[in-house]
């Protein structure tokens, strides 16, 4: 693909959005949601994608479970951190960029800034749940005192929030309890 192709395609891509030049290797695309920047290498071989996700101290806390993504579940879009940003990053030969490829990569990369959140969320808490598993094992609990601990938790305000309403809180324990069963033998 040659750098006077993505403009127009961006453009054509973004027909809501801002899309400026900074330099003649640079692209950003601005829209409400986001900021997408384009940005060739400096020897015009790769073509950088990134979106920003969260700044670094917010994503600290994920920060484990997004270099585990990046190894098992982000393909050719991965997680980086820059200048105290997480971002959303994609890294394509120019030589071999396609019109689609390009569009592909865009969809991807907005697909992970629209999802990391969820996705790493997710991720954590399963591994949180795991863990709960290993101790109540370790200690000769069963699947039945282990939820009824988390109950106890619950009610007592150490989960959850004391101003729960007692049908927020039973959703809660019905959601604990099927991810709790799913887990259990496994972990």
């Amino acid at each position: 693909m040659e750098l006077v192709e993505i403009h127009p395609l961006l453009v054509e891509q973004f027909p809501e959005a801002t899309v400026t030049m900074p330099s003649p290797s640079t692209w950003q695309v601005e829209w409400s949601e986001a900021r997408l920047l384009a940005i060739a290498s400096d020897d015009l071989v790769w073509l950088r994608l990134l979106l920003p996700l969260a700044p670094q101290n917010e994503a600290q806390p994920y920060l484990e479970a997004l270099l585990e993504a990046n190894f098992e579940v982000t393909h050719s879009v991965y997680y980086a951190l820059h200048q105290s940003v997480l971002w959303a990053v994609s890294s394509h030969r120019l030589a071999a960029l396609t019109p689609e490829s390009l569009i592909s990569a865009i969809q991807q990369t907005q697909n992970l800034q629209q999802t990391w959140l969820r996705d790493v969320f997710l991720q954590a808490t399963e591994k949180q749940i795991r863990q709960i598993i290993r101790a109540a094992k370790q200690q000769g609990q069963s699947l039945e005192a282990t939820l009824q601990n988390i109950g106890r938790f619950y009610e007592e305000g150490i989960l959850g929030g004391l101003e729960q309403t007692a049908q927020e809180r039973e959703t809660v324990m019905a959601a604990w309890q099927m991810r709790l069963a799913q887990l259990w033998d496994d972990g």
